[in-house]
């Protein structure tokens, strides 16, 4: 049998007999797998359209499976005699838990609604993104430090939220669409039951969902990817130690970076990190503006002085644009037709993108006195 009839090939072509253009899944299946060729299958498509069959996508989709492969992989080998007896949410959850626990809920919310709509490709991507991005980029990085470190109370609550209820999750969600590896890694997971198949479905568990954690977390990640991209732009190494300020703008920023220090020196590699709202700023820095606070890294051995210059006034320009972009959309045909909420959120990207050109235009000005 071969794939043909709603598939098109890479040059757009319905895949016909006639033509000779179509593909044996047999010979998709030896190179990379029936999941990968499913998920292909299942997601490539958006209601009323044919799918276009490339192989870079089977690949790519093949790189994912092999993905949730290696995380699955990582938690398993750190659960240690953990069992699904001693699976145990109540109590303190760290920021990283709260948020991964909330971003859950939203996923198993959204891929619910989009299977029973028979909108596998949205699904499919919503769960790419949540599985990729949140659980293998972000948490399972954070969950190395209480993984690793003394505090078993911690350790537990970590492999409690890692195995029973994210991993757990996901694979069930993913199921349908990749049964293969996720019975197979599901079977060497703590678990109630025979198979896959047969367990529940996903359900949302409102107690999880924590906005503020939410919140505070989407703080870290634009602190330690701010970091990250100043290193980049800079040549300067992760492995090499920076100093760091991180001025707030209020106490509420303040003691959230410093409930949370221990995540922004594993991820910013800082050898000296100073947090508050009335820190004594070198004269000469490097700077990224976030929501909430200004991270100041000291040029001493750090960068080229001209080029920081010319890198913020790029980033003047872009707050240039967005500002002129967002005050043409509050104009009164659209503030007037558009619902409050969206109108809400258009003002309050227009507040912060202002703030955000002033503090970029003081830096710039800093630098060059």
């Amino acid at each position: 049998m071969l794939i043909h009839g709603l598939v098109r090939d890479e040059q757009g072509r319905k895949m016909s007999k006639s033509l000779g253009n179509g593909i044996d899944p047999m010979d998709v299946i030896d190179r990379y797998g029936a999941d990968a060729l499913r998920y292909t299958l299942a997601t490539g498509t958006t209601p009323g359209q044919d799918l276009t069959f490339q192989w870079e996508k089977v690949e790519a989709n093949w790189n994912f499976a092999n993905k949730i492969w290696n995380a699955s992989r990582f938690v398993i080998m750190n659960l240690g005699g953990f069992t699904a007896d001693d699976v145990n949410l109540a109590g303190e959850h760290s920021v990283a838990d709260a948020w991964i626990l909330t971003r859950l809920n939203e996923t198993i919310d959204k891929v619910t609604a989009l299977y029973e709509s028979y909108d596998f490709g949205e699904a499919g991507r919503h769960l790419y993104s949540f599985i990729w991005d949140d659980f293998c980029d972000w948490y399972i990085e954070m969950a190395k430090l209480p993984l690793y470190g003394e505090d078993d109370e911690r350790k537990q609550m970590t492999k409690s939220v890692l195995t029973y209820d994210v991993l757990d999750k996901i694979l069930k969600l993913l199921h349908p669409i990749m049964p293969f590896v996720t019975e197979e890694i599901w079977q060497h997971l703590p678990h109630k039951g025979e198979t896959i198949m047969r367990s529940e479905w996903p359900e949302v568990n409102p107690a999880f969902n924590d906005e503020a954690a939410a919140k505070d977390m989407a703080l870290l990640q634009e602190i330690i990817r701010s970091v990250r991209n100043i290193r980049s732009e800079m040549n300067v190494v992760p492995s090499k130690p920076i100093a760091m300020l991180l001025k707030t703008a209020s106490d509420h920023e303040t003691a959230v970076l410093q409930r949370n220090k221990a995540y922004i020196e594993k991820f910013c590699n800082p050898d000296s990190l100073k947090i508050g709202p009335d820190l004594a700023v070198p004269d000469k820095v490097v700077s990224a503006v976030v929501t909430g606070v200004d991270i100041l890294l000291p040029l001493t051995g750090l960068i080229n002085l001209d080029e920081e210059i010319e890198r913020l006034n790029k980033e003047l320009k872009k707050m240039d644009f967005e500002v002129e972009r967002v005050q043409k959309k509050n104009n009164p045909g659209f503030v007037n037709k558009a619902p409050e909420k969206v109108v809400n959120g258009e003002r309050a990207k227009e507040k912060d993108y202002l703030e955000k050109r002033v503090k970029i235009k003081a830096r710039i000005a800093e630098l060059q006195a």
